[in-house]
């Protein structure tokens, strides 16, 4: 039986809500996950998700996702596409055509997909993907948020290879990547492939018999996420304050509250990277806070000293709504709050640290649990 359904629009405003709020900055755009949900609804695709212990220990599970920066579009960039001629040819089905030529390459029959993180679409369109070829969808992730790389993923902690990959983006290349030295060269080769492709490509990737999906994901993410969107809403409609409901809901801590001063950001090699300078208000009137981010948010200061890193998760969201800022689109002017939670435990592991702890992202910082640095 399924695990839980999206039947209406409110279902579907409430799961990319949580997702979004779970994609810490990254994660994609949520007017986009609402968008193919709504299409899917329309189309009258059953949108629902089943237990990991469901699946089969012989079946096989893929995961498929966008691979590529977070950074808006530059006007040069465009400006190539057009002198080149170039024109979308897949309509929106590149994450069915990537699972569908995994399959085929790999010889097998795909029973499931395992959506690969938490975010605003990046958790919506795998999900219709799978839905719309009459796949399970499991309610689980890889990461338990949004993340930059593989190297944020529990397929990297239990070192189960992605490859063999297939990438499609819109134009309609088709690549297979049959093996790789390693996640760090087949994390390029994907980024490689997203910026040939101007900006995304989609890869279905991960391949997993069911026994080995239900021991290495992140349980019953999807349900967590839809239960949070939920909570958002319900206290919104109460005349409830939306962060304390963030807060409540996650066990999370209220780290800051403060009107955006600027971002400064660069489109590197696939990634978004930048900072984003928060001025306080309220309680935190005179203090300052700071957060960089890689695609997705990793580590926060507040006057100058780290007050949450990756692993955990600093969640930035609108003080007024608890709706998740993406920081593809944050400006200055707006009123956020900084909420900070607990990021999966196994992540904390040595080898965790490894690929997700503020010195792989290049900080002379050490990893202190935010349960201690709040203490």
């Amino acid at each position: 039986m399924p695990h839980r359904q999206l039947k209406t629009r409110q279902d579907c405003e409430d799961f990319v809500r949580g997702c979004a709020i779970m994609g810490i900055g990254g994660g994609g755009i949520p007017a986009v996950g609402l968008k193919v949900l709504l299409e899917a609804l329309d189309d009258g695709v059953k949108l629902e998700w089943i237990d990991v212990d469901d699946i089969a220990d012989d079946s096989w599970t893929a995961c498929v996702y966008g691979m590529g920066s977070t950074a808006p579009i530059s006007d040069e960039t465009k400006a190539e596409i057009k002198k080149l001629g170039l024109k979308p040819v897949m309509a929106g089905k590149e994450m069915e055509t990537a699972l569908k030529e995994l399959a085929d390459y790999s010889g097998i029959t795909l029973s499931a997909m395992v959506p690969p993180e938490l975010g605003g679409s990046n958790t919506p369109e795998p999900l219709v993907a799978a839905a719309r070829m009459g796949l399970a969808v499991v309610d689980a992730d890889f990461a338990g948020k949004a993340a930059p790389e593989e190297m944020q993923g529990t397929s990297f902690i239990y070192e189960k290879d992605s490859y063999p990959a297939v990438s499609v983006d819109k134009w309609g290349n088709v690549c297979i990547v049959k093996e790789a030295q390693g996640p760090y060269l087949f994390e390029r080769v994907g980024k490689m492939l997203s910026m040939a492709a101007y900006g995304t490509c989609f890869i279905a990737s991960s391949l997993l018999t069911g026994k080995e999906t239900k021991d290495i994901v992140i349980r019953d993410t999807l349900t967590y996420s839809l239960d949070l969107g939920r909570a958002v809403r319900d206290a919104r409609e109460q005349g409830n304050d939306p962060v304390e409901a963030i807060t409540d809901f996650t066990g999370g801590w209220l780290l800051f509250t403060g009107e955006v001063e600027h971002k400064d950001w660069e489109d590197r090699g696939g990634y978004m990277y930048g900072t984003t300078h928060i001025r306080g208000t309220g309680k935190w009137a005179g203090h300052a806070f700071r957060y960089w981010f890689k695609n997705e948010n990793h580590i926060g200061w507040l006057d100058d000293e780290p007050i949450i890193t990756s692993p955990d998760m600093p969640i930035v969201v609108d003080i007024e709504t608890g709706e998740g800022k993406i920081n593809t689109y944050i400006g200055a002017g707006e009123r956020v709050a900084v909420i900070g939670m607990k990021g999966a435990e196994i992540f904390r592991s040595e080898r965790g640290l490894s690929g997700s702890g503020p010195r792989y992202f290049g900080f002379d910082i050490d990893y202190v649990p935010i349960e201690e640095r709040m203490a």
